[in-house]
């Protein structure tokens, strides 16, 4: 039982910090997870394909855009739009995941992990799947963007996004792959980082008019998919690097 800061007021005090990470973890590793992500990005596929409805949403948040640009111009806010936007191109994004990979084979090699390559193939593997499963679906919904031009021949349409795609699967593998190669904190920090960039870059998308927010929901749930089956095939223990205090090695399982 833990005593209050004040003897005279005993109480508990705030959870732990590993604590108020415990109840997102478990919540990101439900299966809830990949059934939510696979209905919303077929009910937002089949609406694109359709032309329904639900695209009145895109509309409504490309004129709330349109109107805080007019409104409250702000040419810093446009080049962070831009800034967060450009995260998502293949560079910066691949070489992040690639050096991650590496980087996390060399802490497993170091703590004599079982498998300990495992990282490169993964990182690999994660930069071919980005183009394999976007551009295939951009040729065939065909999607105009945000600002109403026409698709040239052989153009690919704006649905999905490419840039929100390949940053929430490259920062997001990333930081899966070297979550299970640190310290509980700084996995935490991993994880919390990819999903604000993910988070930013679909931001700096819809605020620069570069793609409808669909477009972006829906990479996101793609990734989302992939992501928690990795999180639930990569090992769980974490390969900790030679003289952390806190010890111990762990080989995937």
């Amino acid at each position: 039982m833990r005593n209050g800061d004040h003897q005279s007021r005993p109480g508990a005090l705030p959870p732990a910090p590993g604590r108020l990470f415990a109840v997102p973890a478990r919540v990101a590793r439900s299966v809830a997870v990949p059934v939510v992500a696979a209905v919303v990005l077929l009910a937002v596929s089949w609406q694109v394909a359709v032309d329904g409805p639900l695209l009145g949403l895109d509309g409504s948040v490309r004129s709330a855009v349109r109107a805080a640009h007019r409104d409250h111009p702000d040419a810093l806010l446009d080049r962070l739009g831009h800034l967060l936007s450009d995260l998502g191109s293949a560079v910066p994004a691949v070489p992040v995941l690639l050096t991650a990979g590496v980087l996390a084979a060399w802490w497993w090699r170091r703590a004599r992990t079982e498998r300990w390559w495992l990282p490169l193939p993964v990182a690999v593997l994660t930069s071919g799947l980005i183009p394999l499963l976007v551009v295939p679906a951009k040729a065939a919904f065909a999607r105009p963007g945000p600002l109403g031009e026409s698709l040239a021949p052989g153009q690919w349409g704006w649905y999905p996004s490419g840039h929100t795609a390949t940053a929430t699967f490259s920062y997001g593998v990333a930081a899966l792959l070297l979550a299970r190669a640190a310290a509980p904190r700084v996995a935490r920090g991993l994880v919390a980082g990819a999903v604000l960039l993910a988070l930013g870059v679909g931001a700096g998308l819809v605020w620069s008019s570069f793609h409808w927010l669909l477009d972006v929901v829906a990479s996101w749930c793609l990734a989302a998919l992939v992501l928690w089956a990795l999180d639930r095939w990569l090992p769980r223990s974490h390969a900790r690097r030679p003289g952390d205090p806190s010890g111990g090695s762990a080989g995937p399982g």
